[in-house]
Formats: structure tokens, C-alpha cells, sequence
């Protein structure tokens, strides 16, 4: 009897890992699986441009050992505000010093702020401490809810926004391991962990062949997709229009 009780495993933490299907969520899930947490990923429907980034979601999720891949549906294009949920253009053919200034048209308003806040509701259902999302250096320079400040608020929220945190003082965690990393590092440092980047999906505004999607190649994600995987040595796997 002894024997059989030591013989037993300690049950894994669990983390929830926000995945949108691009290739930042995917290394970041990616890392939740090395430090050895079953993972819940998330994704969310929220009216975006295009679907494909759900298919790549579920298709990354799969891949990467998640123990359960949850969708939430709400409708932002209700409140617009961003080139992709609303008739707003999409950048393109902008350089990368251009990219790195300002806040483009593609930044959802306070969308980071809504994802975490259900990750952190799943969290507690689901008995998670840990929350993972791949946000990362270049998205620092641009989008307000990407800052280790923003990260830090949101943290200091959870311990007195759930019964989790007030009540039975589980201090819950935010983690964003790409946060100071280039492209470059994150390819890198993806293959390090096994991603096949091949299902992930980046671009703003794919462009639509036959039954299939191609990325753009032309819009911010795309040149600073392309850039990190030529700094770090390597060909970028999924299909470019241009």
C-alpha cells in the first residue's frame, strides 16, 4: 500500500494560455508546456476580419498538448475603434522604423484588458494560478496593453477581483515570457521548443485563395513576421501572396 501511495503523481498546476493563433501565443504556450503546467488555451471570436487565426488557434493548441481549447464569442465590432473590427484599412508597406512609432490602426481598444479579464474568470473555474500571453517588445513600442505596467496592474486586480485572490489569497500569476524578446529571439526561441510555426497565422488581412488564405506579406505583422524568422536565420514556413 505504501509503495502504491508513493508511486502516485502530484497533479500538474494548470496555467491558462490566451492563444490567438499567431505565432507569439504559440511560443508562449509553448513555454507553459516546458515549465510543465497542463494548459488551458483560450481563444476568442470577437468579430475580428478573419477566421483563420481560430483555425490556427485550434490547430496550435492541439499541436502543443493543450488539455482543453476554449473559444469565447463577443461581438467588438460593436464598439469598432480598430482596423480589424471595423471598415478601417489596414496598414501596409510601412517600414519598421514606421511600425515601431505610434499606435496603429490595428490596436483593439483595451482588448487585452477584456481577454485577460475572461482568462482570469476561466482561471478560477478551472483552478489556474497562471495566466500566459505573448505579448512582446515590438508590441511594447505600439500598444498601451502590452506594458510590464499594464501586466503588473492587472495582477494587482485578480487578488482583489476573485474569490481565488480575496478570499483564499491565491495569488495569481501573469506571465508573458516574450515580453523583452525580439522576432528574431522568438523563432529562435520556438524551435528551441518545437513549434511548427507552419500552423500558426500572423497576418492582418489575408488574402483569400480558392478555399485557402495566404498572408499578405504587405501589412505590420507580416514585415515583422518575416524579419524576425530572416534575423534568425530561417525560412518562414506558411505562404505569402507577396
Amino acid at each position: 500500500m505504501l509503495g502504491s501511495i508513493r508511486g502516485m503523481s502530484e497533479p500538474r498546476p494548470r496555467a491558462v494560455c490566451l492563444v490567438s493563433g499567431g505565432m507569439d501565443s504559440a511560443v508562449a504556450l509553448a513555454e507553459a508546456r516546458d515549465r510543465k503546467f497542463d494548459t488551458v488555451a483560450l481563444s476568442f471570436d470577437y468579430g475580428q476580419r478573419h477566421r483563420r487565426e481560430l483555425s490556427a488557434a485550434a490547430q496550435v493548441a492541439a499541436a502543443l498538448g493543450a488539455i482543453e481549447h476554449k473559444v469565447v464569442v463577443l461581438d467588438l465590432r460593436t464598439i469598432g475603434g480598430s482596423a480589424l473590427t471595423s471598415d478601417l484599412a489596414v496598414p501596409k508597406d510601412r517600414s519598421t522604423e514606421a511600425i515601431g512609432h505610434g499606435v496603429p490602426t490595428t490596436y483593439v481598444p483595451a482588448r487585452n484588458t477584456v481577454f485577460l479579464s475572461l482568462a482570469l474568470a476561466l482561471a478560477e473555474v478551472v483552478g489556474a494560478q497562471h495566466i500566459y500571453l505573448g505579448v512582446n517588445a515590438l508590441d511594447y513600442s505600439g500598444y498601451p496593453d502590452c506594458r510590464p505596467e499594464f501586466l503588473a496592474a492587472f495582477e494587482a486586480l485578480a487578488r482583489v477581483a476573485t474569490v481565488a485572490g480575496a478570499e483564499r489569497h491565491e495569488a495569481l500569476q501573469i506571465h508573458a515570457p516574450l515580453l523583452k524578446m525580439t522576432k528574431a529571439d522568438i523563432v529562435r526561441r520556438g524551435r528551441e521548443l518545437g513549434v511548427d510555426f507552419a500552423l500558426t497565422h500572423t497576418c492582418y488581412d489575408p488574402v483569400v485563395v480558392g478555399a485557402g488564405t495566404l498572408a499578405c506579406g504587405r501589412c505590420d505583422a507580416c514585415i515583422l513576421r518575416l524579419k524576425g524568422f530572416a534575423e534568425a536565420g530561417f525560412t518562414d514556413p506558411v505562404p505569402y501572396a507577396e
